[in-house]
């Protein structure tokens, strides 16, 4: 989820269909709703641990989805700035690196949407289909923090939906939606920070620094080939605009002495 991706070209489409999207995103509520309300039913020996008295399974299936989602991410903008800096081609090839930024995006995004669903489950955070999707809604556990997740998943919804699109919105466009990655990528890491209960722990500081400290330096060189492929660009145009001027003098000397 990255803006600028110069040598791809608008005949790009995802990797999969937008029938295959909607099925995937029915899938998924279909799962936390059979995990959530029709397993306990049919199944409720196997189902004991989870509708105990302080069932804890909801949350950790929350707790580890959400990594994943946050790790998806990450490499997906990792990908998408790779591409527009150019060592995409070196490694591993620019049509590769196109693909697997679009499929980690669509999968981080399954992933985020399961983390946020499957809560429904949690008897402590008390949260229903509506304060899931609500932003800010949720009143037993951090709402502005957890609203910050909310809202990046809209974000998210539709950084990955302007693949599907691209033709249709115009490549400029698509790449203006696609500076709002960044943004989304700011709202999830202080969304788990702060609002994550594994934050404190050092193996998930780590993850959050070098997730956001190698984005930042990704950047960083994607500023700096920008600004020196201008440069090489003015320097180009100049030195085109000299040789003509060369060329034009040398032909008016030529015609001046043939007229002598």
């Amino acid at each position: 989820m990255n803006p600028g991706h110069s040598e791809m070209t608008e005949d790009t489409t995802p990797l999969a269909g937008a029938p295959v999207l909607v099925l995937g995103v029915l899938a998924i509520f279909a799962g936390v709703l059979l995990a959530t309300y029709v397993l306990p039913l049919w199944l409720p020996g196997l189902t004991s641990s989870i509708t105990g008295e302080s069932p804890k399974v909801f949350w950790y299936l929350s707790r580890g989805t959400a990594f994943v989602a946050f790790a998806l991410l990450w490499a997906s903008m990792a990908l998408g700035l790779i591409i527009t800096n150019k060592l995409g081609r070196l490694w591993p090839g620019g049509p590769v690196a196109f693909e697997l930024h679009q499929y980690t995006s669509l999968l981080g995004l399954g992933f985020a949407l399961f983390h946020a669903t499957i809560l429904i489950g949690d008897e402590y955070i008390q949260l229903d289909l509506w304060r899931v999707f609500a932003p800010f809604a949720s009143q037993n556990y951090k709402p502005f923090w957890v609203g910050l997740g909310q809202i990046s998943i809209y974000v998210w919804g539709l950084l990955v939906g302007s693949f599907y699109v691209r033709k249709q919105i115009g490549t400029k466009t698509w790449r203006w939606i696609h500076f709002s990655s960044f943004l989304t990528f700011a709202f999830v890491l202080v969304h788990g920070i702060v609002s994550g209960s594994d934050s404190q722990t050092i193996w998930a500081g780590l993850l959050y620094w070098i997730a956001g400290g190698s984005l930042l330096f990704l950047l960083y060189y994607r500023i700096l080939v920008t600004v020196g492929l201008g440069r090489s660009r003015q320097k180009a145009a100049k030195h085109a605009t000299a040789t003509a001027a060369g060329v034009v003098v040398s032909n008016g000397s030529t015609a001046a002495q043939t007229g002598d």
